[in-house]
C-alpha cells in the first residue's frame, strides 16, 4: 500500500462545474436519446479522465493524469506531513479565518494519517481569497479501498 497526493487550486465558478468532476456513466445513452445528450456524455467522456479537476469522489484521482501526482509516500505520516505543508504553505491565503486557526489544521493533518495508515483516502478543500478554491487529497493505492478496480497511476 502507498499513497499519493494531489493538489488543485483555481477559480471557485471552475471547481463548481460538477459534471467535469464526475466519471461518466458506464453506459452511454441510447442512440436515440436526445442530441445534446449524447453530445454533452461524449464530452465528459473524453474530458473526465484527463481534466485536473478534483473529482467528486476521491479515488477518481486515480484515473487522472499520472502528472497530477504531487507526491507518493509509503507511509501514512509522510503523506499527512505532505498535507501539512501544504496547509502551511496555502494558510495566509485562506478565506475564513476559522480555517487558519493553526490548532485545527493540526488536527486535520493529524486525523489524516489515522486515515490513511486505515487505508482510506483524505480529501480537504478550502475557499481562499477571490474567488478561489484549495483542493488537497490523498488517495492509498495498491489496492484503493473504496474503488479497488482503480489502477494505480503510477505502476
Amino acid at each position: 500500500m502507498h499513497h499519493h497526493g494531489y493538489l488543485w487550486t483555481g477559480p471557485k465558478e471552475r471547481f463548481d462545474n460538477e459534471a467535469l468532476r464526475r466519471p461518466p456513466h458506464p453506459y452511454p445513452p441510447p442512440a436515440e436519446s436526445r442530441p445534446e445528450l449524447i453530445v454533452r456524455y461524449r464530452e465528459v467522456a473524453a474530458e473526465f479522465p484527463t481534466s485536473d479537476l478534483p473529482p467528486l469522489e476521491t479515488a477518481y484521482w486515480l484515473v487522472k493524469p499520472r502528472s497530477l501526482v504531487r507526491g507518493t509516500w509509503d507511509e501514512a505520516k509522510e503523506a499527512a506531513a505532505w498535507l501539512g505543508e501544504r496547509l502551511s504553505e496555502y494558510t495566509p491565503r485562506f478565506a475564513s479565518e476559522r480555517d487558519r486557526d493553526t490548532t485545527r489544521l493540526a488536527r486535520l493533518v493529524n486525523a489524516a494519517a489515522e486515515q490513511l495508515h486505515s487505508g482510506a483516502d483524505v480529501s480537504y478543500g478550502f475557499y481562499l481569497e477571490r474567488p478561489s478554491y484549495l483542493s488537497l487529497a490523498v488517495v492509498t493505492c495498491s489496492p484503493n479501498r473504496s474503488h479497488p478496480e482503480l489502477a494505480c497511476p503510477v505502476a
